[in-house]
């Protein structure tokens, strides 16, 4: 397939606004269910106005620009500005503490920083005098302290640049070519120092095409994202819709998806595995909660969707009693999920960790499709996704046009294409070991490749476990299984020279809750239940229960309870990736005991 050579990423938006003018380009809530939105002709007119602002105030070829923010409107606009005068953005993601804030600011080298509000600016004052190189500080809501021009609001910015021309920004907008340098992302990282992937306006100007060529995208349609943009599986999807021309809404906050997404009523958005997980277990459980009559019927319906999935993976067509008892189905049960999700889904993605095979089929039951893909921050977040019309459930799909997969010997799936990083940003050595002379990415995932060219991840080489039996184990799948309890939240299998497999589990505490209550057992607060030992025998029976779909040597013998995992306790990642090193170093006694 054809790829439209750009010169930069700005040449790209240039030709989507005068392609789609007055049509909405960004849209979000300013209340629940109000919505406001930004033509494509205004969002130019705006990148224009702060992208002279960024010159005024002295921000030069390749210098670098922090965003520290939620997913919103002025971080699009901040962004497209940045880039436009060949200026690098670097997201942080609002999640992270004031000592890590610092250490992406200071490492990338960063002349200005955008901030959400008063929560993240309270970060940038913690650490003030360790920001030497810091000239402004621009607030995108919230009023910024009187009497301290160091920090201003994003209207008193986007006044800056009145006195620049248009020859002059047009100047720096010519002289952005497609290798220069348009984004630093820092990956969260499982394990050690996060390390800045650089990634150029060919990068992104490649991939926003090769995931076009990939995907139902169509004119008019609505993008629902909630995503973190310092994430670049969130910012190459809205890019993607940039290249495309195809509206962005994004969600108030992480706390009202459920709300602004049916609100939105969109055709697609992307997702990670864990939301889809949430949704999951939260409709199973009211099914269940209902019992009687009512549990049939969602038995029976999913029984329906399932034999009506198998016929749509096979392309074939479904009528007669099949049909008509699969509208049924969806008029009483189906029909419930699909309004949650805004009624007007055609297909999801699912990415950024493996998505449980049993949870995209169940969703595929109901009417709706999750295409499951793959990439990381080192290939611009995509280089495989299944197609509408060509899709298998456990598999991350093809590659999209453009891309080049191989397996090494060593079983490691790796990656080569015009998407691949520039390198890692002032570290040379780690750029070389996860880039070969030759050009493939070493992803760093183990997979496999059919005849037909779609991929399996099978496991992490680094998340490998060798038991002591010499067995080895690909951890990911079991702990997707288990997950799937609607007791239990998140699982960590240990077992690494190990005599058998354990796990460290954390509680469903809304179905765990409901469980202690109607059996009688009595508790002071979510932490009793932690320690209960009913709830400890529940948890058991249905790791056991999970332990049929394993063989001997994958089963888990042993299971003990702790806290939940999240970003804020620091063991999760931002995109909700378990930081396994972590947990295990942290819980070390309690693992110990499991042997």
């Amino acid at each position: 397939m054809s790829f439209i050579n750009f010169p930069n990423v700005y040449s790209m938006l240039k030709t989507t606004v005068d392609k789609h003018l007055d049509e909405p380009a960004f849209a979000w809530f300013t209340a629940p269910g109000i919505q406001t939105s930004i033509t494509w002709k205004e969002h130019h007119d705006n990148v224009s106005r702060a992208a002279k602002s960024l010159m005024a105030l002295g921000v030069n070829h390749n210098d670098k620009v922090n965003v520290l923010s939620y997913t919103c409107y002025p971080w699009m606009l901040a962004d497209h500005a940045t880039m436009a005068i060949g200026a690098v953005t670097v997201g942080i993601y609002q999640s992270l503490l004031p000592k890590d804030c610092k250490y992406i600011i200071n490492h990338s080298d960063a002349v200005v920083i955008f901030v959400e509000n008063d929560e993240q600016l309270a970060k940038i004052k913690d650490i003030r005098d360790e920001l030497p190189a810091i000239k402004k500080v621009i607030m995108f809501y919230d009023t910024p302290p009187t009497g301290d021009d160091w920090i201003i609001s994003l209207g008193e910015f986007m006044k800056l640049g009145d006195s620049i021309s248009d020859a002059e920004l047009n100047k720096r907008i010519n002289a952005v070519k497609p290798e220069d340098i348009a984004g630093i992302v820092y990956t969260s990282g499982t394990t050690g120092v996060p390390k800045g992937a650089m990634l150029t306006h060919d990068n992104f100007l490649f991939t926003c095409q090769s995931i076009e060529q990939s995907l139902d995208v169509r004119d008019g349609d609505v993008c629902f994202l909630f995503l973190p943009m310092a994430h670049v599986f969130a910012r190459i999807c809205a890019m993607a819709c940039t290249f495309i021309g195809v509206q962005v809404t994004m969600a108030r906050g992480m706390d009202t998806i459920v709300e602004d997404i049916k609100a939105s009523r969109p055709n697609w958005f992307p997702s990670v595995p864990r939301i889809y997980e949430k949704v999951y277990s939260k409709v199973l459980s009211g099914a269940e909660a209902k019992g009687g009559v009512a549990l049939k019927i969602f038995r029976w319906a999913v029984g329906v969707g399932n034999e009506v999935s198998a016929l749509k993976q096979q392309n074939k067509p479904v009528s007669g009693l099949l049909g008509f008892k699969y509208n049924l189905a969806h008029k009483l049960v189906f029909h419930k999920i699909i309004e949650a999700l805004g009624g007007n889904l055609r297909w999801c993605i699912s990415g950024a960790a493996p998505l449980n095979a049993d949870i995209a089929k169940f969703f595929h039951a109901a009417g709706i499709l999750i295409l499951e893909g793959i990439g990381m921050t080192e290939n611009t977040s995509f280089s495989h996704v299944n197609r509408s019309d060509n899709y298998r459930f456990g598999w991350v799909g093809l590659p999209g046009p453009g891309v080049e997969q191989k397996i090494a010997s060593d079983g490691e799936f790796m990656t080569r294409g015009r998407n691949t990083m520039k390198g890692y940003y002032k570290m040379p050595e780690e750029t070389a070991a996860t880039i070969t002379d030759d050009g493939w990415l070493c992803t760093g995932d183990l997979g496999e490749i059919d005849d037909a060219g779609f991929l399996r991840i099978t496991g992490r080489k680094k998340d490998l476990i060798i038991t002591a039996g010499g067995k080895n184990v690909a951890p990911s799948h079991i702990e997707g299984v288990i997950a799937t309890s609607k007791y239990i939240n998140q699982v960590c299998v240990i077992g690494d020279r190990r005599k058998y497999l354990s796990a460290l589990v954390t509680l469903d505490l809304d179905n765990v809750r409901e469980y202690a209550n109607s059996h009688g057992i009595q508790y002071g607060s979510d932490s009793d239940l932690l320690k209960n030992a009913k709830i400890a025998e529940l948890i058991d029976s249905e790791v056991q229960e999970k332990n049929r779909d394993f063989a001997s040597y994958e089963s888990i013998k042993k299971v003990t309870i702790v806290p939940e995992f999240t970003v804020e306790n620091g063991f999760l990642t931002p995109t909700l990736k378990v930081k396994k090193n972590v947990v295990i170093n942290n819980y070390e006694s309690d693992i110990e005991k499991m042997y």
